[in-house]
């Protein structure tokens, strides 16, 4: 993890703020600002000393440390060498909470506050009524959170094969994580968190959707509002946020030099993308050696990192567009229900999931999230929700919702963020 420590100043208070728009030019890590006798042996020290981080929406790593080939996990190959770029050859804001022992946790990178357990299942509703008087750790001004503020917990250390949970994709040294109730004719993977964004399209043709995050199986999913056989309104858990009401929002600048920077996020972004579809590896490749607005340090974005461009008020269905800021231009493609739709974009994240765990990594899918079921072409997940392809391979069908395997998506890459 790196640090500036910012030290040996003028006579007189310095103004951080105007220090920080100036090493935000340069560097956007981690800012230290050094006091008299202020000590820093280590990596310990410095994440226990006073830090600043002047930004709304800072994006948390994803925690994964451990470098993978196509089907096998191998030793961290260094720049140059193939597979180099993935989610390990960088670590990006490391996660840090704290328990407050009161039933809430802080994230100290994003500083939002977190209900440390879940709430029943609730319908929408009725989650909507609860908040309204929940009271936790002394706070009433609990909500529930959107789907950008809730993905932030992901982690990619989880396993899941299947239906089958192995370790779940959020860190349970601080958050508690049920699986499905197999008594109840559940799955283990069934233990969806829902969020407060509801899909401005729908799925399965003509259900109202609202996205979740399974943290039982690390993906982004719409689920339906109301179940499709009963009209019962479904339930799902909630765990409940507060503070920093600015996270998710992003403030995008064009540079003019085919170049796009969140200054919420700190991170650059290529405006274009790569206009043709990519295997994993050729997409780790395309990102680490694009040169692009005068910068060589251009990498695939994880995938915390790639869903934070996702604009989740837009659909192909209703804007007639992908899901991302018309700030940025976006390949146009004719999906398997032969209609104008719009990419999965690789992540360089690892997704660790199916009887070779290893062999798939996570996308986003800027477009309508495809699947065949009944032999009808429908958006069966939601346009912004993330799930995983094979690293190689062939396009194919499979899965209980036909879900569309493609193998060579779309690639936009990305530099900063420390």
């Amino acid at each position: 993890m790196q640090h500036l420590v910012y030290t040996h100043f003028n006579p007189g208070t310095i103004d951080t703020k105007e220090s920080l728009k100036q090493i935000r030019k340069n560097y956007s890590g981690e800012v230290i600002f050094g006091e008299d006798l202020m000590l820093l042996n280590n990596e310990a020290d410095i994440g226990a000393s006073e830090t600043v981080n002047d930004l709304s929406y800072a994006i948390v790593d994803t925690g994964q440390s451990i470098t993978y080939s196509n089907d096998a996990l191998i030793s961290p190959p260094s720049e140059g060498e193939t597979f180099f770029g993935q989610d390990a050859s960088y670590t990006i804001n490391k996660p840090s909470y704290t328990d407050n022992q009161d039933g809430t946790v802080v994230d100290n990178v994003t500083g939002l506050m977190w209900q440390q357990g879940l709430t029943e299942k609730l319908t929408y509703e009725e989650a909507l009524n609860k908040v309204k008087t929940f009271n936790l750790g002394g706070y009433s001004d609990w909500r529930i959170p959107t789907i950008k503020e809730l993905y932030s917990l992901i982690q990619f250390t989880g396993t899941v094969q299947g239906e089958k949970a192995i370790t779940p994709f959020i860190d349970t040294n601080y958050f508690s994580q049920p699986l499905g109730d197999s008594d109840q004719g559940e799955r283990e993977i069934d233990a969806q968190v829902w969020t407060s964004t509801e899909y401005v399209s729908q799925t399965m043709k003509n259900d109202e959707t609202i996205f979740g995050v399974n943290f039982v199986d690390g993906r982004i999913k719409g689920y339906p509002k109301y179940n499709p056989k009963t009209q019962q309104a479904n339930k799902m858990y909630f765990r409940l946020v507060r503070d920093n009401e600015s996270y998710g929002k992003n403030d995008y600048v064009d540079n003019n030099n085919g170049t796009i920077t969140d200054n919420a996020t700190g991170l650059t972004w290529q405006k274009e993308d790569s206009s043709e579809g990519l295997n994993w590896q050729e997409a780790l490749q395309y990102a680490e050696n694009l040169n692009l607005g005068g910068y060589d340090d251009w990498r695939l974005p994880n995938a915390k990192e790639l869903q934070s461009i996702v604009d989740y008020t837009r659909s192909p269905e209703t804007s007639h567009s992908a899901t991302i800021d018309p700030i940025f231009q976006i390949s146009a493609i004719t999906n398997e229900g032969n209609e104008k739709d719009y990419p999965y974009f690789w992540s360089s994240t690892t997704h660790l999931d199916g009887r070779v765990a290893e062999d798939s990594a996570v996308y986003i899918a800027f477009g309508k999230a495809l699947g065949n079921m009944h032999d009808t072409v429908m958006d069966v997940h939601g346009a912004g929700a993330q799930r995983s392809d094979p690293k190689i391979g062939e396009a194919m069908s499979k899965g209980p919702q036909g879900d569309y395997i493609r193998v060579d998506n779309y690639v936009r890459a990305v530099r900063g963020g420390g």
